[in-house]
C-alpha cells in the first residue's frame, strides 16, 4: 500500500528512518511471509464472475482466522479505508476499494495486502490476469514486475535511493511506458508508513544512502499511457488521468550487511533474477 508524496495526506505522519534490530527483523520476516501467503491463497479465487468484495472477504477471513493477524488497511487513514485489501482494476493505479463489481475475462487487477503480526507489518502486492488478457496488458504487467526487480537488485549499503529510482524510470521509459510520481514506496516496520519515501524515478547519486537494518517497500506503478493521475471522489481510488492501463508489483525489502533480503518473496518467484534484462 502506497504513500502519497504529501506526508500530511490522510493524517499519515511520516517518522524518521528506523534501523531495525535483529528481533524486529525476525518479526518482519514472519509478517512478510504471511503477507505473501495471502497473495498465493487468493489466486485460485481470482476468476471471471467473482466480485472484489468476495475476494476481500476471503482474504479478511484468512488473515484474521488462519494467520492470526490484522489486515492493516482496514480503517486506516482519513477517511478510513473501508476494506481489508486493495483491489485495483485495469485503469486504477492504486487503493481500489473492493465492491460488488464482478471480474470479467480480460481484466487485469492488482491485489495489495498488508498484514500486522506481533506488531510488525508485511506489505506486498501482485498483478492477476482474469482469463486471457490483451497483449498490451500482459506486457505492461511484465514491465512493472521487471521494474520492481531491477530496483530490488540494486539494494545494498551505500547505494542511494536516487540511483534505484533512476534505474526503474530508465527501464520503464525505454519500454515506452510511464512511471507514476505522486505515489511511492515507503519505510515500514512497527509503523505502516514511515521514512524513507522510495521514489520510482530520480537522479543518480541523490537521495538517502542505504544502511543495514533499513526496511522499505519498492512498488513501481507503471502506466501504459501518460503518468498523470486522478483521485476519485471516494478519496482513495487513484486512476490514470488518460484512462490508460496501469500495473504494479510490490515487495518489502530489508537492507542487509552485503545486499538485501526480500521479506515478502513467494515460492513461485524463486527464479526471479532470470527476468532481469
Amino acid at each position: 500500500m502506497f504513500v502519497l508524496l504529501n506526508p500530511t495526506i490522510g493524517n499519515i505522519n511520516l517518522m524518521a528512518v528506523t534501523i531495525k534490530t535483529a528481533e524486529e527483523i525476525e518479526k518482519m520476516r514472519i509478517a512478510g511471509k504471511l503477507a505473501s501467503q495471502v497473495l498465493d491463497m487468493i489466486k485460485p479465487h481470482v476468476v471471471p464472475g467473482v466480485t472484489t468484495n468476495t475476494l476481500n472477504d476471503i482474504c479478511h477471513d484468512y488473515i484474521v482466522n488462519e494467520l492470526g493477524s490484522i489486515p492493516a488497511p482496514l480503517n486506516y487513514g482519513n477517511p478510513p479505508f473501508p476494506k481489508s485489501i486493495c483491489t485495483s482494476l485495469n485503469t486504477q493505479i492504486c487503493h481500489g476499494i473492493p465492491s460488488e463489481k464482478k471480474l470479467k475475462k480480460g481484466d487485469t487487477m492488482n491485489i495489495d495486502v498488508t498484514i500486522i503480526k506481533d506488531g510488525y507489518h508485511g506489505d506486498t502486492s501482485r498483478m492477476y490476469h482474469i482469463g486471457d488478457v490483451a497483449a498490451p496488458a500482459a506486457r505492461l504487467s511484465h514491465i512493472a514486475q521487471v521494474a520492481m526487480y531491477i530496483g530490488i537488485d540494486m539494494v545494498k549499503p551505500g547505494v542511494r535511493l536516487g540511483d534505484i529510482g533512476h534505474a526503474i524510470q530508465t527501464y520503464a521509459e525505454a519500454q515506452h511506458t510511464s512511471v507514476v510520481r505522486e505515489y511511492c514506496g515507503h519505510g515500514i516496520g512497527a509503523v505502516f508508513h514511515e521514512e524513507p519515501q522510495v521514489l520510482h524515478y530520480g537522479k543518480p547519486n541523490t537521495g538517502l544512502v542505504l544502511e543495514p537494518g533499513m526496511t522499505f517497500t519498492i512498488e513501481p506503478m507503471i502506466n501504459l499511457g501518460k503518468r498523470e493521475t486522478r483521485l476519485l471522489g471516494d478519496k482513495w481510488t487513484v486512476v490514470t488521468k488518460d484512462r490508460s492501463l496501469s500495473a504494479q508489483w510490490e515487495h518489502t525489502i530489508l537492507v542487509t550487511e552485503t545486499g538485501y533480503e526480500i521479506l515478502t518473496l513467494r515460492e513461485e518467484e524463486a527464479n526471479w533474477k532470470t527476468l532481469l534484462p
